[in-house]
């Protein structure tokens, strides 16, 4: 054995960028976008992994102008940014950002989104590739993808892409998960469809039956005899604050 041979380096992985692309971001007025996009999408800026074809539409209820929505970013991302916001990248990413006011439910908002998102692909030489991610109360699920569909905005054409990402629950349950698939379905392909689903938590809470009957350790002890009670506690640092309605 040759002992000055060399120590095997770990091979790196080549970092690739995302996809030049739209993403339109559906309730960007509400705490998701604040707190956990917007930070996040920071953090792929400051790694150099979002491309330079790259814009954010964003659309809500509020009565604000794109330039007031960045002003309101800019200050927002200082509470909640998670790592270092270079000014050179703020600024960068910022100029990237549109705001569209619009009803989830009205036809005319989807064309103001529709100018918008062309304006901003122009804008930043960005093939007409678009996200839409759904950061909104779970009974606009359906609504806002059928809207899109109605406006040209979910076909796929050209070799151009479109998705649509579901924030928070896909439905309370399986029947009405269903009911929903069914439904988006109709405007969208499967592979169009990503979905992030905050009742997966639920399966291994009811895990904890199946645990304890397949235990033999536990199945005895594991009763009104010997447990007073059970508590599951769901851990925030943020109170329900002006959410109570969706909760």
């Amino acid at each position: 054995m040759n002992s000055s041979a060399a120590i095997p380096q770990p091979s790196e992985t080549p970092i690739r960028k995302a996809d030049p692309c739209v993403m339109v971001i559906f309730g960007a007025s509400g705490d998701l976008t604040k707190r956990k996009l917007i930070p996040a999408l920071c953090n792929l800026a400051a790694a150099k992994l979002l491309p330079d074809q790259f814009a954010i539409i964003c659309f809500a209820y509020n009565d604000l102008t794109t330039e007031s929505f960045r002003k309101q970013l800019s200050q927002d991302i200082k509470q909640f940014a998670t790592c270092p916001v270079l000014s050179e990248m703020w600024d960068w990413f910022v100029k990237r950002i549109y705001y569209v006011r619009g009803d989830f439910q009205d036809p005319k908002a989807y064309q103001r989104l529709q100018e918008t998102t062309a304006q901003a692909a122009k804008e930043h030489a960005v093939p007409v590739n678009y996200f839409y991610y759904l950061a909104v109360a779970p009974r606009f699920f359906g609504e806002a993808v059928r809207q899109l569909g109605a406006a040209g905005l979910a076909q796929e054409a050209d070799g151009h892409w479109r998705r649509v990402i579901v924030e928070k629950p896909f439905g309370r349950d399986l029947e009405s998960a269903r009911a929903l698939n069914a439904e988006i379905k109709q405007v969208l392909g499967e592979r169009q469809i990503y979905r992030i689903d905050h009742y997966l938590g639920k399966e291994t809470v009811q895990n904890l039956i199946m645990f304890r009957f397949g235990n033999g350790i536990f199945e005895p002890i594991w009763n009104r005899r010997y447990i007073d009670h059970v508590q599951i506690t769901a851990a925030e640092t943020v109170g329900v604050e002006l959410r109570g309605g969706y909760y």
